[in-house]
């Protein structure tokens, strides 16, 4: 049965370049003709120099590499596609770093988040959030540089560690606001591929753009 399914596989891709070959074939024919035509016809007083027909010649040439560029293209585009489909399924079950404001705790235990700050700030602060929106606690981490950067919460005595639910970045210098963009942790439960963009199923997150990612653990 199976060697049923690979000859028709084989006959279909040789009718494919069969046909493929032939619509090639063709178009380089009527050119010619109609080159030949165009010659037989000229001006007997004004003939076509050399360098019109070969510039002519050259424009079917260059139509043709032009279509073969484009299938290889195509072909290496569909193979670079299932190369990033297949490196996506090696990510699930794996932590991911990406944006977002939710505290995570690691494998060790350790409650974590990160930041991307877009230029140097004299004092960063994070504020910790319970799920209300509510600051429990804060962190005063001192003076960072534009760059990503990470932080770990321990709780005060008497406050739950699982009432921190989100942060919030407080980044200044001087007395001008630094822009900056929260990072969370998330793990990869499955991976989408579609045409030419590869998406990430994230436990917390939900649907993320593969580009989206900003580290590994």
């Amino acid at each position: 049965m199976s060697t049923t399914i690979d000859n028709g596989f084989a006959a279909l891709s040789a009718s494919t370049s069969s046909a493929a070959t032939r619509n090639q074939a063709g178009a380089e024919d009527r050119f010619l003709k109609l080159l030949v035509a165009q010659l037989q016809n000229q001006d007997p007083l004004n003939p076509m120099d050399n360098a019109q027909v070969t510039s002519q010649m050259a424009q079917i040439q260059s139509v043709n590499g032009i279509e073969k560029l484009n299938r290889t293209v195509e072909g290496l585009g569909t193979q670079f596609a299932q190369m990033n489909a297949l490196q996506g399924a090696s990510l699930v079950g794996r932590d991911v770093i990406v944006p977002g404001n939710r505290l995570a705790p690691n494998d060790a235990g350790l409650v974590q988040g990160g930041f991307e700050l877009d230029g140097p700030a004299d004092r960063v602060q994070i504020e910790v959030l319970n799920a209300g929106g509510r600051v429990i606690d804060t962190i005063d981490i001192g003076a960072q540089g534009a760059g990503r950067h990470g932080f770990e919460w321990t709780p005060p005595a008497g406050i739950d560690p699982t009432l921190g639910d989100r942060f919030r970045v407080v980044a200044r210098n001087g007395t001008a606001s630094v822009g900056f963009t929260p990072l969370m942790r998330d793990r990869v439960d499955a991976v989408v591929a579609g045409g030419d963009t590869l998406t990430l199923e994230l436990r917390t997150s939900g649907s993320v753009p593969y580009t989206q990612i900003r580290a590994f653990n």
